[in-house]
């Protein structure tokens, strides 16, 4: 099993700044691909980014490339979102997810592990 606790979530303004943590604990964190996801009110959970183990490989939401950086600290079990340059449309609850695989996947169906989010609003 794993336990992830995301943290970082708040309101900032359009163009501003926030980094998201995600920390985790139970089964090896370093062997695990971790992946950010978010959901709008009303709308389907969506893939974000994605990193794989050993941080040779990251993906990315095409409206995010660029803006956002997703990163891991094996040491700390920890994975990051920096999201910079935020606008109203990524306001969402994040959350964070984990798979026992090792490839970049966009896919709900393929993570094993979620955390219970953290919101993020973006004022205009």
């Amino acid at each position: 099993q794993v336990q992830l606790v995301e943290s970082g979530g708040g309101l900032v303004q359009a163009g501003g700044s926030l980094r998201l943590s995600c920390a985790a604990s139970g089964r090896t964190f370093s062997r695990l691909t971790m992946g950010w996801f978010r959901q709008a009110p009303g709308k389907e959970r969506e893939f974000v980014a994605a990193i794989t183990w050993s941080a040779g490989a990251t993906g990315y939401k095409e409206s995010v490339k660029g803006r956002f950086t997703i990163s891991r600290d094996n040491a700390k079990n920890t994975v990051y979102l920096q999201m910079n340059s935020l606008k109203p449309e990524d306001t969402a609850v994040y959350y964070c997810a984990a798979r026992a695989g090792s490839a970049i996947t966009a896919s709900i169906l393929t993570y094993d592990y979620w955390g219970q989010g953290t919101q993020v609003t973006v004022s205009s």
